[in-house]
C-alpha cells in the first residue's frame, strides 16, 4: 500500500477519544473560556493549528492538528475535531476527521456552504518522511510532496466524507510547498460572487530556469487563493502573489468579506526584508485578483512572525477584527485588534492574557459574542488550545 493510499480512509470520523473536559458550564451561565485540547492527552503529544466555525445549527466546531510524534510540523499528524453545543463552554469527544497514518495531514480550513449548510473542509498533505524545507528545495518526490484535499459533512460535523484529492485543480506544476489557511475559510454572501467558497492559501515556486539560483534555493513564499462556486466540488486558483522578491513573503493567509463586498486578506510576512511582520491586500472580484500587491500593515507592527485571524462582525458599523500575539519579538500575549475602515488601520481592543500564545482563529457566536480559539500555555506555547468567549461590546 502506498503512502498516499494509506492516508485516504474509506470513512473519516473513525475514532472517538475522551479528553479532559472543563467543569460543566453553559452559555446561559456566561462562561468565559474552556480548553478543548490539552497536549499529551487523547493519544497525541501536541495539538496545534486551530480552526473554528459555527454551523447553521449553532454548533461550534474546533479543528486542530493532532501531532503524534512531537510539536514539529512533520511526521504522523491527524486532523481532529471537537464539537460544542453550548457556544464553546463544553466539548464533546475528540474525533479523527482525517488520519495521517504516519503521514502529515493538516492546515484545516473549514467553511459552511451557505447554499446547502454542508461543512466543507480543505486540508493539506505531505509524506511524514519529508520536511517543508526539503519540499521547497525540490528534494521530495511527487508522491511525497504537498497535496490538497477536500471533505464534506452533511450532519453538523458528526461525520465527514473521505478526503478527496483536488491537487490537480489548485496546484500548478512549478509550485513546491503548498498550504491551505490555516484557519477558517469564507463563504461570500454579497454581490455577484455570493455563495463562492474562498480558501486563503500559500505556496512556493521552483526557481525559474536560467536564473542565478536554479538548483540552489527555492523561490520565496507567495500567497494565493482557491475558490469554488459549486459548494466545494470543483476548485480554481484565484489571485496569485508571484513577486518572489524576498521583500514581502506572504505566508499563512486569512480573509474576511467586508460590508462593501470587497475581500480583506491578511498574511504573515515570512522573514521578508520589508519593515513589519503583517501584510495585507484587498480583492474586489471575489478573490480572482488583488486590488494591489501585498504590502506591510504598519498598525500591526506589534505582531510577531506568526499566523493571525480576521473576522468581519455582522451589522451596520461593526468592526473588522484581527487576532494574534501582541509582543513583536515573541509569541506571547494573545490580543484582538479592531478596524473601522476596512483594514486600512487597526487599534488594539483587548489583550486576552499575558501568557505565551501563537496561532488563533476567530469565530462569531451570534451578534453579541465572538470566540477566539488559540494556542497558549504557562511555560510552553503549545500546552493547550483554549477557547475564549468575548462580548462584542468590549471590542467595538
Amino acid at each position: 500500500m502506498t503512502i498516499l493510499s494509506r492516508t485516504l480512509l474509506a470513512t473519516a470520523v473513525l475514532l472517538t477519544v475522551p479528553l479532559t473536559v472543563p467543569a460543566p458550564a453553559s452559555a446561559a451561565t456566561g462562561c468565559t473560556s474552556s480548553v478543548p485540547y490539552v497536549s499529551g492527552e487523547g493519544g497525541y503529544d501536541t495539538y496545534r493549528i486551530p480552526a473554528t466555525i459555527t454551523t447553521p445549527r449553532g454548533t461550534v466546531l474546533a479543528f486542530a492538528e493532532g501531532r503524534h510524534d512531537g510539536a514539529g510540523d512533520t511526521g504522523d499528524i491527524d486532523v481532529v475535531l471537537r464539537r460544542s453545543l453550548d457556544g464553546g463552554c463544553s466539548w464533546g469527544p475528540l474525533t479523527v476527521v482525517a488520519a495521517g497514518n504516519g503521514d502529515t495531514l493538516g492546515n484545516p480550513a473549514p467553511v459552511v456552504d451557505p447554499r446547502t449548510g454542508a461543512v466543507v473542509l480543505v486540508t493539506s498533505y505531505n509524506s511524514g518522511a519529508v520536511t517543508e524545507a526539503e519540499i521547497m528545495r525540490g528534494e521530495a518526490t511527487p508522491e511525497q510532496s504537498r497535496r490538497v484535499f477536500v471533505q464534506r459533512s452533511l450532519d453538523d460535523g458528526r461525520h465527514f466524507s473521505a478526503p478527496r484529492d483536488i491537487t490537480r485543480q489548485v496546484k500548478p506544476a512549478n509550485w513546491r510547498w503548498y498550504a491551505t489557511g490555516p484557519g477558517h475559510a469564507i463563504a461570500l454572501r454579497r454581490g455577484p460572487y455570493a455563495g463562492r467558497l474562498v480558501v486563503p492559501s500559500n505556496h512556493s515556486a521552483a526557481p525559474v530556469a536560467g536564473s542565478a539560483d536554479t538548483g540552489q534555493e527555492p523561490r520565496y513564499y507567495g500567497a494565493h487563493a482557491i475558490y469554488s462556486d459549486d459548494g466545494g466540488r470543483n476548485w480554481r486558483v484565484g489571485f496569485v502573489d508571484d513577486s518572489y522578491d524576498g521583500l514581502a513573503n506572504a505566508n499563512e493567509s486569512t480573509a474576511a468579506e467586508l460590508p462593501d463586498g470587497r475581500l480583506y486578506f491578511s498574511a504573515r510576512d515570512q522573514h521578508g526584508t520589508s519593515t513589519g511582520n503583517r501584510l495585507d491586500s484587498h480583492s474586489s472580484d471575489g478573490a480572482e485578483t488583488l486590488d494591489r500587491p501585498y504590502t506591510v500593515q504598519p498598525t500591526l507592527n506589534d505582531v510577531p512572525v506568526v499566523e493571525g485571524s480576521v473576522l468581519q462582525l455582522p451589522g451596520r458599523g461593526s468592526p473588522l477584527l484581527f487576532s494574534a500575539p501582541s509582543v513583536p519579538t515573541a509569541r506571547q500575549a494573545m490580543a484582538v485588534w479592531r478596524s473601522t475602515d476596512g483594514g486600512a488601520t487597526f487599534t488594539k481592543a483587548r489583550t486576552l492574557s499575558e501568557r505565551r500564545a501563537a496561532y488563533s482563529d476567530l469565530v462569531p457566536l451570534g451578534r453579541r459574542t465572538v470566540g477566539v480559539l488559540y494556542e497558549t500555555g504557562l511555560t510552553g506555547t503549545y500546552e493547550t488550545i483554549e477557547f475564549r468567549r468575548l462580548p462584542v461590546a468590549d471590542l467595538r
